[in-house]
């Protein structure tokens, strides 16, 4: 059988074809490969680059490397948290024309991490919580969805940090099973095989010294099914209102947008006597806050990135002279968005040094700016300029950098 490459771009087998997949991926060698953190897998797994890109290769069998791509295409549609499918590589043969397993290559994930890479010094149990919130919205996304993923861990996810959060990615979808709708039981069974992968993942950690004192790896397995239930609930419960009280719908709207989640559905339904209505959020989706910048600015962010510099667009409008909001003279929103990106954001991000930003994208580099503002801010007593808090960020914060995005301090 000849090598094939199924690919979802006709960019990528030709960048792939430079790769010797001739050896077993074990045996590739150092000079195509990345040096990157992995997380435990049942798969060997190397980082490689393919032209300007950085890939993850897993060797598989054929027939659930191709269906785990399927899959990965799936949620990738669905606009799920997951890493990027790029390609299949089948029929592949060592130089003595000996059959070698298949692989799966998906795009690596910038600025993200696997969990034990980050326990490689004490975390402390705020960071865990984090996390543990992280994994808990990524599972209820996946249910949304119609997605049991049969394998929730810390293994099987991608952490990447969100404006002072952890947004979580799906890595390993071959145990997955996308449905129309789950039903409880499937939901439970997945939330009690994350409790308990979870648990045994901490204790591993525990065994090995590099769990804090505090933690209680039993009592976090069972956090994250509460996590996951008080979230649940929150985005799918029937809500009875007064008649008339048409704020109080909003007011819940407002809720689940403060969470993150858009409502893309509801039923409004009056009572035979005319007093009630109901509120159902029939289907619900994450990155509303996402959504919103990207429509008026282009900048593609996390969700907590995309609150944080949404607040501050929305204060720095209201201090433009054609800034209207309803009168039809006034500059349209898209416009002003566009002027703060250009005499703004772009020149505040490009006064901190690119060499020096580590693996902080342009929107965390934002953030990290406008919470230093603010805690300048607070201590001066009065508003402190952002030219003012680079020049102190630069010489202040950036230094301490790597530790403050790795903890290593235990409370």
């Amino acid at each position: 059988m000849a090598l094939q490459i199924s690919a979802t771009n006709p960019e990528h087998p030709a960048l792939l074809l430079e790769l010797p997949w001739q050896l077993p991926l074990e045996e590739w060698p150092e000079e195509v490969l990345v040096p990157l953190p992995r997380g435990i897998s049942r798969h060997v797994v190397r980082y490689a680059r393919a032209g300007d890109e950085v890939i993850a290769v897993k060797e598989l069998a054929e027939r659930p490397a191709l269906r785990e791509y399927e899959l990965l295409r799936d949620l990738d549609r669905l606009g799920i948290p997951a890493v990027d499918p790029l390609a299949v590589v089948t029929g592949r043969t060592d130089t003595a024309g000996g059959p070698l397993e298949s692989v799966l290559v998906t795009r690596h994930l910038g600025g993200s991490q696997p969990y034990r890479s980050m326990f490689e010094t004490t975390m402390r149990p705020a960071t865990m919580h984090r996390l543990m919130d992280a994994l808990a919205v990524l599972l209820v996304r996946l249910h949304l969805a119609g997605f049991a993923w049969g394998d929730c861990s810390l293994s099987n996810t991608l952490f990447r940090r969100d404006a002072g959060a952890y947004a979580a990615y799906l890595v390993d979808a071959e145990t997955g099973d996308l449905h129309p709708r789950l039903s409880e039981g499937q939901r439970d069974y997945d939330l009690d095989l994350a409790r308990v992968n979870i648990s045994g993942e901490l204790l591993d950690l525990e065994a090995s010294g590099a769990l804090h004192p505090s933690v209680d790896p039993i009592e976090f397995g069972m956090e994250i099914c509460a996590r996951y239930r008080s979230l649940w609930q929150e985005l799918t419960r029937t809500s009875v209102y007064p008649a008339g009280k048409y704020h109080y719908i909003e007011r819940r709207i407002r809720r689940l947008n403060d969470l993150g989640f858009d409502v893309a559905e509801m039923q409004i339904e009056h009572a035979a006597n005319g007093d009630t209505v109901t509120f159902v959020p029939k289907v619900v989706d994450a990155g509303h806050h996402q959504r919103q910048l990207l429509r008026l600015t282009g900048l593609d962010t996390e969700e907590n990135q995309a609150r944080r510099l949404l607040n501050d667009l929305e204060s720095w409008m209201a201090t433009q002279d054609d800034y209207a909001p309803g009168d039809p003279l006034g500059a349209r929103p898209e416009v002003l968005a566009h002027r703060w990106v250009r005499d703004v954001f772009r020149p505040t991000v490009r006064a901190v040094p690119l060499e020096l930003r580590g693996s902080m994208d342009p929107a965390e580099i934002y953030h990290e700016l406008l919470e230093h503002r603010w805690y300048l801010s607070e201590r001066a007593q009065h508003d402190i300029g952002l030219d003012t808090v680079v020049e102190d960020y630069i010489e202040n914060i950036l230094p301490k950098a790597r530790e403050t995005l790795q903890p290593t301090t235990s409370d």
